[in-house]
This record gives C-alpha cells, sequence and structure tokens, in this order.
C-alpha cells in the first residue's frame, strides 16, 4: 500500500505542475499567439498515467466509487491534485 501510496504522490505532483503549465501555455497562447503544439499531448499522456495510478490506488485503498472519481477529477483542476496528494498522504499513511 505504501508504494502504491508513493506512486500516487509522485504522479499528483508531476500532473498538478504540468496542469499549472498547460493553463499558463493556453494564456500565452490565446493572449500572445504563439503555441506550443507538443504540449496538451504531454499533459495528456501525463493525467492517463495520473488516472491509471490513482484507480490502481483506489482499488487498494478500497475507496468508494464518488471517493475514486473525486481523486480523478483532481487531476483536472488546477491545484487540486495539491490537496488531493496531502489528504491522500494524511488518510492513507496514518495507520
Amino acid at each position: 500500500m505504501k508504494a502504491a501510496v508513493t506512486r500516487y504522490r509522485i504522479m499528483a505532483i508531476i500532473a498538478g505542475l504540468v496542469l499549472i503549465a498547460f493553463t499558463i501555455e493556453i494564456f500565452i497562447k490565446y493572449a500572445f499567439g504563439p503555441e506550443i503544439p507538443w504540449f496538451a499531448q504531454l499533459h495528456g499522456v501525463v493525467y492517463m498515467v495520473y488516472l491509471f495510478v490513482t484507480i490502481d490506488l483506489a482499488r487498494r485503498a478500497r475507496w468508494k466509487l464518488l471517493t475514486t472519481l473525486g481523486m480523478c477529477l483532481a487531476g483536472t483542476i488546477p491545484l487540486v491534485s495539491f490537496y488531493a496528494e496531502r489528504w491522500v498522504v494524511k488518510t492513507n499513511l496514518s495507520n
């Protein structure tokens, strides 16, 4: 279980950082015009790995469906994945 939490923590931080960078890239694209064409694909790949790791942790921790869906959606809103990561550490490593 500890390994699954560690994998989740790493992916939550990476997904959060990539999402923040992607949000900045979207702002720059619409404000000034230049676009980084591969950045959206990078974000998509990182999010897919985040989903896989989240579902793996949810299965091991026996989360309810609503909790699992909330944690999966945490990777789509800037800064929320950092909050979710702290919640996972607090609730799953407090044994």
